[in-house]
């Protein structure tokens, strides 16, 4: 599939977010090389003009438009929550790093979203920052499935690579387990694995989106047929499947003393039983 890059303009780049943790938003591309096969965002470029991972819009002004406000002080502005902001293209055009130094002298809590280790190259930057935290985006603790929902980002080793070394130059770091696979991900097993040279844990259900569903089932039925059923019954009354998850997730990280945010229940989606096909074996 061949890559459409363009550079275009905006008129704004930092927006309000409807994120339990965030209270605006930057993001300094458009559509993701990254591409994971159940990101919600890809509804917004799906189409036959722009299938979703074929397509990046650099917003070459956007440095430009970071102006300090007092608005933003004491507030927390994310940067990568529509993209990553630290995808492929970022190598070339280094709109992210350009936005990085204007937010330097922010008196905002900052905090980064990426799969890549290209986040390594800025800790110069980083390291100027009064209050500033990376997360690291991580489902799987077995590589061969990330290679098949995220086929173009790095390795779960390299990730975790890449808290170490955040760690090591003491800026905070965060491991962000999104989503959540039933049956899939072992989210104990990374904490446990990382506690280590990891400040605090993030977690995120999978929600199953109309523009999402064919993928997800083709996976599993390639993959993890024995779990299908098991989908079907999870996500015929999700919130009483969640709602466990989430209890379980805050008894534990409590017993263990874990910094932790869960907002599986703030961006929990109902929909009915009959949304699935009868087709889905």
């Amino acid at each position: 599939m061949m890559l459409n890059i363009k550079k275009i303009r905006v008129k704004k780049i930092i927006s309000p977010t409807n994120l339990a943790n965030s209270d605006y938003g930057i993001d300094p591309y458009v559509g993701c090389e990254i591409a994971c096969s159940y990101c919600y965002v890809r509804y917004i470029g799906d189409s036959n003009d722009n299938k979703w991972g074929s397509y990046v819009f650099v917003k070459e002004n956007a440095p430009d438009l970071i102006i300090e406000d007092k608005a933003y002080d004491n507030k927390t502005i994310s940067i990568g929550t529509l993209t990553d902001p630290y995808q492929f293209a970022e190598k070339e055009y280094e709109v992210t790093r350009k936005i990085l130094e204007k937010l330097i002298s922010f008196n905002s809590e900052i905090a980064i979203i990426t799969k890549s280790d290209l986040v390594l190259r800025d800790i110069d930057l980083l390291k100027k920052f009064k209050d500033i935290i990376v997360a690291i985006s991580l489902s799987y603790v077995d590589d061969k499935i990330r290679k098949e929902l995220e086929p173009k980002a790095i390795s779960t080793e390299k990730r975790i690579k890449v808290l170490k070394e955040l760690h090591s130059n003491g800026i905070k770091t965060a491991l962000f387990i999104d989503p959540i696979f039933p049956g899939i991900t072992d989210w104990k097993k990374l904490v446990k694995s990382t506690r280590s040279y990891v400040d605090k844990y993030l977690f995120e259900n999978l929600n199953i989106y109309p523009s999402t569903e064919n993928i997800i089932f083709s996976f599993l039925k390639k993959n993890k047929p024995e779990l299908i059923d098991e989908y079907k019954e999870i996500y015929s009354d999700e919130k009483k499947y969640w709602r466990g998850i989430e209890s379980d997730i805050k008894d534990y990280c409590e017993k263990e003393k874990i910094n932790y945010v869960s907002t599986i229940l703030n961006y929990y989606k109902y929909y009915h039983s009959d949304r699935f096909s009868s087709n889905k074996k």
